[in-house]
């Protein structure tokens, strides 16, 4: 029942919108392709290392605050959690995870993307 209920979560508009990545300081973007910084399984950027620049751990808090702000906006909208609408959100930011960059799947620690691997799990649509 929660695959169906995310599922239409997805399919009623609830992810981040297409531009969202793209609005990411270039410290994050250049952080991503190092393997510092990573996509989560709920919808939030997650430090890869504990060894990161106090910098670099403001500008993930400050890109999770925005996140945070936008899905609670959209819970509140639609009559959901927030949690729900960022785990709908993590289904389209996880699609854009490149190759050789990092995600946290739901169970286990991070993983790197291989080339024609997804870092979607199976109940995004």
């Amino acid at each position: 029942m929660r695959i169906l209920f995310l599922a239409l979560l997805a399919i009623a508009g609830l992810a981040l919108p297409a531009s969202a990545p793209a609005q990411d300081p270039a410290a994050i973007v250049a952080a991503r392709r190092a393997g510092q910084v990573g996509e989560r399984h709920d919808g939030y950027l997650g430090l890869v290392s504990g060894s990161v620049s106090a910098e670099l751990r403001r500008q993930v808090a400050a890109v999770n605050i925005r996140r945070r702000a936008l899905y609670s906006d959209l819970a509140a909208r639609r009559g959901v959690t927030r949690e729900e609408v960022g785990i709908t959100a993590a289904c389209s930011l996880l699609r854009r995870v490149a190759v050789g960059e990092y995600y946290l799947a739901g169970q286990g620690g991070w993983r790197r993307l291989a080339a024609g691997q997804s870092a979607a799990p199976s109940y995004c649509v």
